[in-house]
């Protein structure tokens, strides 16, 4: 990638009026809910009863993911196929807990649907702490490493920890616990809203990335091909923590299925509502390079996990 495609990715600016961000706000606050929809109390009594997967899943997303984000990011900013800022939206990404549509595509794939439901719901409720504690970690071990190499001098980061918390609530914690009451409580409503909003929240996430770049739409429409690259190999490390962390500890298929979908499908939108709605990158250069990859991670990872999907129930077929 050449500096000149670099800088043009990184100059691309983003700016939403109160109305436009709350928009965002209330979709993602929306979706959420919808996830919760499907997730009973009863599901981590039965999956914990077997706890392996699951602390196997929250390894893979919780740790493994973002230490080789990282790692990976450093490698690529070396080559100079990525800016700093790009690499800093990596490991945004990889420091969201798992994505909303995960348990849509795990359905698809006829993976564990309680382990995956118990793993979005795990990592969704540690997001408070774990998000901003591993961007920090990771991203100033990757901030050390361009400033060191002489790349760029970028500001060390600073996280506005009451900020960033209240974010994460709102926009994860309370519609989590309602969707969780709903489907306690009143499981036949529950069980009526939850397959319309799994769809609709596919829609909601198109929308609100639409809105996010309206202003700039043919700049990031320039650089796609780059992105997509980018995107691409990161997702596939991903995917691959995931799948090889099953085949490694010799989990059940359908196991391996769910912490291959789970690893490689991350909640993008926090990661959007938290670069447009919080003062992180206040003080730091043009940094458009972390808001489209964090966005165009979103709509990529409903491509890929539809993929995967297909290549598991094609297996499963071939096999049986």
């Amino acid at each position: 990638m050449t500096a000149e495609t670099i800088s043009q990715i990184d100059s691309i600016d983003v700016t939403l009026n109160a109305g436009g961000m709350n928009t965002i706000n209330i979709v993602l606050a929306f979706v959420m809910f919808g996830v919760a929809l499907g997730i009973k109390p009863r599901m981590f009594v039965d999956v914990f009863k077997n706890p392996k997967s699951v602390l196997l899943g929250a390894c893979c997303q919780l740790v493994c993911l973002p230490l080789f984000t990282c790692l990976l990011a450093i490698l690529m900013l070396k080559l100079g196929w990525i800016s700093p800022m790009m690499g800093l939206g990596m490991i945004l990404v990889a420091s969201c807990p798992g994505g909303n549509i995960s348990n849509f595509i795990s359905s698809l794939a006829k993976a564990n649907i309680e382990l995956s439901v118990s793993l979005t719901a795990i990592s969704t409720a540690l997001a408070v702490i774990l998000t901003p504690a591993n961007f920090f970690l990771y991203g100033s071990w990757f901030i050390n490493f361009s400033n060191n190499i002489g790349v760029s001098e970028i500001p060390m980061l600073v996280i506005p920890l009451w900020d960033v918390f209240k974010t994460i609530f709102i926009l994860l914690g309370i519609p989590l616990t309602l969707g969780i009451l709903c489907s306690q409580y009143l499981p036949k409503v529950a069980d009526k809203l939850k397959k319309p909003f799994q769809y609709v929240s596919i829609v909601f996430f198109l929308v609100m990335v639409v809105l996010s770049f309206s202003s700039n739409i043919s700049a990031f429409l320039q650089c796609m091909k780059y992105i997509v690259i980018v995107v691409l190999i990161h997702n596939l490390l991903a995917l691959g923590i995931g799948y090889g962390m099953g085949a490694a500890f010799r989990l059940p298929y359908a196991d391996k299925k769910t912490l291959t979908i789970e690893t490689g499908i991350q909640n993008s939108g926090l990661g959007l509502a938290l670069l447009l709605g919080t003062n992180i990158f206040a003080a730091f250069p043009p940094h458009g390079g972390l808001l489209v990859i964090t966005a165009w991670w979103g709509i990529w990872h409903i491509i890929s996990g539809l993929t995967v999907a297909s290549i598991f129930n094609y297996k499963s077929r071939k096999n049986g």
